[in-house]
């Protein structure tokens, strides 16, 4: 049997129960307002979440690329001295700021390096030489930074896992060139013909096709996998040789003849022939949304049904295109002012201000933007499209510019000539 003890008793006079007080009419929200000044009062205990700075190490001068989970530095040329590329690892959260160095290697002396990206377990360098203007790119082992290989042409990861080269040096042949990604091994390569500007087809970030256009007007796509002649059609009447250009988008091959005046459209699966638009001074195509953009050498711009041809709407204004995400467009006006408008019709969604545009690293990627605040320091704010809104990320001091995103991290030059890699608050 279990005992409770309840104590030693005393011989001690009884005490008389107080009288209960009335129940208070108003004591549900006195706790309710005791409730909610602890939590502001606990909310006020924690610390908000705070950016973190790690200073690259870089030489005045340097160059530093952001990748997804590194940062490399070309050095800056220099008549004698090497040059050296090196691989740095970003910090984790929570794991202080300094920068891990990976490896650093010796560069080729080869001209101007233009871009840093990581492909493949690759880490690709791109470089251009100023004599003839031809790309060059060499691999490096992503882990140990060991040279695999150096050919010429500028890199595209295709659908099947490979390697691209577009070696197109304008003046003259070039070629489209498959390598094995581990040592660089030429598997196929197709002629260029002058002045080499391919189309591409891309299926989930990366290349499935690509297209050729002779200077006889023979259209031609290719599989960027096996390099293989899928289908071909003649565009130009009789035995003519003029210079066209050629634009993908989604199933439609886009043709501008000579003189840029006209759009022709073809089916991109048998060529077989869509319509064609009278759109003068064509600079470039792009899709948008649904539709497609025709973005004119004058400035102006033309909104085309990609069923039809027929144009949606059109404005011949001094604003540019610069971003397309879903339905909705990006357009830069005077002063590097942004404004967000409805594809289908043109109409305008919202005024975004004054920003200048950060690179990001993925193509889904929140547009980011930067500009200088009024006390000097660095204002960084994301570009939402689809809600029409910009929202302020985060305040920086003593920083210049020339940045990079991949959102929470930030990459840019400060005002003292370094580079910085900044963890953002989310």
């Amino acid at each position: 049997m279990s005992i409770i003890d309840l104590g030693e008793v005393r011989d001690e006079p009884a005490v008389v129960p107080p009288r209960r007080r009335p129940r208070a009419a108003g004591r549900p929200l006195r706790s309710s307002a005791v409730l909610l000044l602890a939590l502001v009062v606990l909310a006020a205990a924690t610390p908000p979440p705070q950016r973190t700075v790690s200073v690259v190490p870089a030489a005045r001068g340097a160059t530093a690329y952001l990748a997804a989970d590194g940062v490399f530095v070309v050095d800056p040329p220099t008549p004698n001295e090497d040059r050296f590329l090196t691989a740095y690892a970003q910090p984790s959260p929570g794991a202080g700021a300094d920068l891990r160095r990976r490896w650093q290697v010796s560069l080729v002396r080869y001209g101007d390096y233009l871009d840093v990206q990581v492909e493949r377990g690759l880490v690709l360098a791109m470089g251009v030489s100023a004599a003839n203007g031809v790309f060059q790119t060499t691999a490096y082992d992503a882990e140990t930074g060991q040279q695999r290989w150096r050919q010429p042409g500028a890199p595209q990861p295709i659908a099947d896992g490979g390697l691209l080269l577009a070696d197109l040096p304008g003046d003259g042949a070039g070629a489209m060139s498959r390598v094995e990604p581990d040592n660089g091994r030429v598997l196929w390569s197709v002629p260029v013909p002058p002045p080499g500007y391919p189309g591409y087809h891309v299926a989930g970030g990366q290349v499935d096709r690509f297209v050729l256009v002779q200077p006889t007007g023979e259209v031609q796509v290719h599989d960027a996998g096996t390099g293989r002649l899928l289908r071909s059609v003649d565009t130009l009447s009789g035995d003519r040789s003029a210079f066209q250009r050629v634009h993908v988008v989604d199933d439609l091959l886009l043709l501008v003849p000579p003189g840029s005046t006209r759009l022709v459209s073809y089916g991109l699966a048998g060529l077989e022939p869509r319509w064609t638009a009278e759109v003068p001074l064509v600079s470039f195509v792009v899709g948008c949304g649904d539709l497609i953009c025709v973005l004119q050498q004058t400035g102006g711009l033309q909104v085309l049904d990609p069923a039809t041809g027929v144009v949606r709407w059109s404005d011949p204004g001094e604003e540019l295109l610069a971003d397309v995400r879903h339905d909705r467009l990006l357009m830069a006006g005077a002063g590097q002012r942004y404004a967000v408008r409805d594809a289908a019709t043109g109409r305008s969604r919202a005024e975004l201000g004054e920003w200048d545009l950060v690179p990001v690293l993925g193509r889904d990627d929140p547009v980011i933007g930067v500009r200088s605040g009024d006390d000097g320091r660095l204002v960084v704010g994301e570009l939402d499209l689809v809600a029409g809104r910009s929202r302020i990320i985060d305040v920086l001091p003593d920083v210049a510019g020339s940045c990079q995103a991949s959102l929470p991290i930030l990459l840019c030059r400060r005002l003292d000539g370094s580079t910085a890699l900044w963890r953002l608050p989310r």
